[in-house]
């Protein structure tokens, strides 16, 4: 049995659009003698299709759809596809299920065992469950079909599904209802380091079971998920013998012979095997990147935005956020404007414009002293501001007319406002409402200072071999400028510190006292403080892209009129 693995990016409810992405992927496989093509984990309706499932007809239509493209498959083919279903379940309910079409008609449907509950994933409040799993039939083989969390059974960070609820492991039930090989079809988002897990997951089934395993994931953005691809083929020996590759689309075909042995189709096996070797050597920057331009340039894309706008202040947040926007969306399509202060200095203008140089985009100065001296005049607030020169709310002031003058420009030419904060300053609202934080998408919300940095690095020195981004820009002290002589780090404490304290209190959830063991015990509790206290601003960004495992978002859930001071 020859097998294509599609590795595709659907949008989100456009159910005739990936009907057709469906067929052109059934199409190559044909083309490639294969004899089936799986595709990824709801492949149809697009991952993940919230409350759309909600609406009258959307599970009925899916379904329809099915039969559809059972109906137009060549005879000598046939098709594994996600999808969304309601046959055989009670009225109203729906199922995550993965349907086998062959010989024009849905063979076998069969319905996801394990939801999960946790981070982003909401999956209960949509889906039934199966019982238990059970093989698909093609040709005499028995097809180990399951669905994405249902490989992760046990795993940490999963352990829900484990007693009381007394679940099994799908994957073992597979294996005992006969299964000659195990495939995935998975939506699973990206992560550092996700893609690593995952391979270690399926080289666990394969120790354990002796079978060989094909994984197949979806690839693409939406919304503040992005997914990596990354689909593999493991032998029963262990050996991986194939990866798709990592942020694109991609196809690839495997043999699966009498015996059970997998191996990979390729005219030029020796590119083949740098290829594989490529994709599993990549560095974390790599990842960082390609996943940051693949989440902004669907969501662009998905969302029919062609051009975008940001601010560029000659620092490292937006001189990153407007390389990746380059690559999104392609450099005749980004605007960037300065936007100087009286507190701005030359440099910055200069870092600035030698960016939009080096990256080609449009760039224009527009100097803001002259709003920011009628807010002054202002008899209703300049009293306010007279009491406090560049005081905080000075400050904010400036953040927001400069804010505004990005949004003017969205708006009168529907280009999509770009916001620059990174994660560090978000956690612990250094950052200003209406201000800094304005914008459509928060391109870096999600990456750390630290990573801002390792990012435009490897930018400068692998990726581009230039100086892309300007030197000054990272070498340089980081300032908001909206004071004088102002400093990031006169309010914050140093970012290598500040990035250590937020990643063990975000990502690994630790305690004040377990943080105070290895930082200042000052400076711990001043960033749990500050963290807690801007929980609000966090609620009314712009929708960022998931990098990490607790990301700011719809993945972590916290309160915002509360007290812990538990240490």
């Amino acid at each position: 049995m020859r097998i294509a693995l599609a590795q595709l990016n659907p949008i989100v409810g456009d159910l005739r659009g990936n009907q057709a992405l469906l067929m052109r992927a059934v199409e190559r496989g044909t083309a490639a003698g294969a004899t089936l093509v799986v595709a990824p984990e709801l492949a149809l309706s697009g991952y993940p299709p919230k409350d759309l499932l909600c609406r009258e007809g959307f599970v009925a239509a899916c379904d329809l759809i099915v039969e559809e493209i059972a109906s137009a498959l060549p005879a000598d083919i046939a098709l594994l596809v996600g999808h969304p279903t309601g046959r055989g379940l009670p009225h109203g309910r729906a199922g995550n299920g993965a349907s086998l079409l062959t010989r024009g008609c849905v063979a076998q449907t069969v319905i996801k065992c394990l939801l999960p509950n946790y981070d982003v994933f909401d999956e209960r409040r949509y889906f039934l469950p199966a019982e238990r799993a059970y093989c698909c039939d093609l040709d005499g083989v028995r097809l180990g079909v399951h669905i994405c969390e249902d490989a992760w059974f046990g795993e940490s960070g999963t352990t829900y599904h484990l007693p009381p609820e007394n679940r099994q492991d799908p994957v073992s039930e597979l294996v005992a209802d006969g299964a000659q090989v195990l495939i995935n079809l998975s939506a699973s988002p990206f992560e550092i380091d996700k893609p690593d897990r995952r391979t270690n997951l399926v080289s666990r089934h394969v120790d354990r079971h002796r079978l060989p395993f094909l994984f197949v994931n979806q690839v693409g953005g939406n919304d503040d998920l992005v997914f990596d691809g990354n689909s593999l083929a493991m032998d029963a020996g262990g050996k991986l013998v194939g990866r798709l590759a990592p942020f694109e689309e991609d196809l690839a075909l495997f043999e699966l012979d009498s015996d059970g042995r997998l191996t990979a189709v390729s005219s030029d096996p020796q590119s083949a095997a740098a290829a594989l070797a490529a994709t599993s050597s990549r560095p974390r920057e790599a990842d960082l990147l390609d996943a940051l331009i693949l989440g902004l340039k669907d969501y662009a894309r998905k969302s029919g935005f062609r051009d975008c706008v940001l601010g560029l202040s000659g620092g490292i947040d937006s001189a990153l956020a407007c390389y990746i926007a380059a690559q999104a969306f392609g450099a005749q399509h980004v605007h960037g404007l300065a936007l100087p202060s009286r507190y701005s200095s030359d440099h910055s203008v200069d870092d600035a414009r030698r960016l939009a140089l080096s990256l080609g985009v449009d760039f224009e100065i527009v100097p803001i002293d002259t709003v920011h001296r009628a807010y002054e005049a202002m008899a209703v607030i300049g009293g306010d501001l007279a009491s406090q020169p560049a005081g905080l709310a000075d400050q904010n002031l400036q953040a927001r007319i400069r804010g505004a003058a990005v949004m003017v420009r969205s708006n009168r030419h529907g280009w999509l406002a770009l916001a620059t904060g990174n994660k560090s300053e978000l956690a612990v609202g250094y950052c200003t409402l209406y201000g800094d934080m304005a914008g459509g998408f928060a391109v870096l919300a999600d990456v750390f200072k630290r990573d801002v940095y390792a990012v435009s690095r490897y930018i400068n020195e692998v990726r581009e071999r230039r100086e892309a981004i300007p030197e000054r820009s990272i070498v340089k002290a980081p300032s908001a400028e909206l004071a004088p002589n102002q400093f990031d780090q006169d309010t914050l404490p140093p970012y290598p510190v500040l990035d250590g304290i937020l990643e063990g209190l975000i990502e690994k959830e630790q305690s004040v006292a377990r943080l105070s063991l290895q930082f200042p015990a000052e400076t711990v509790r001043w960033v749990q403080t500050r963290l807690d206290r801007n929980e609000f601003k966090r609620r009314q960004m712009a929708p960022g892209i998931k990098l990490s495992a607790r990301a700011f978002g719809s993945g972590r859930r916290m309160p915002m009129a509360a007290r812990f001071d538990w240490e």
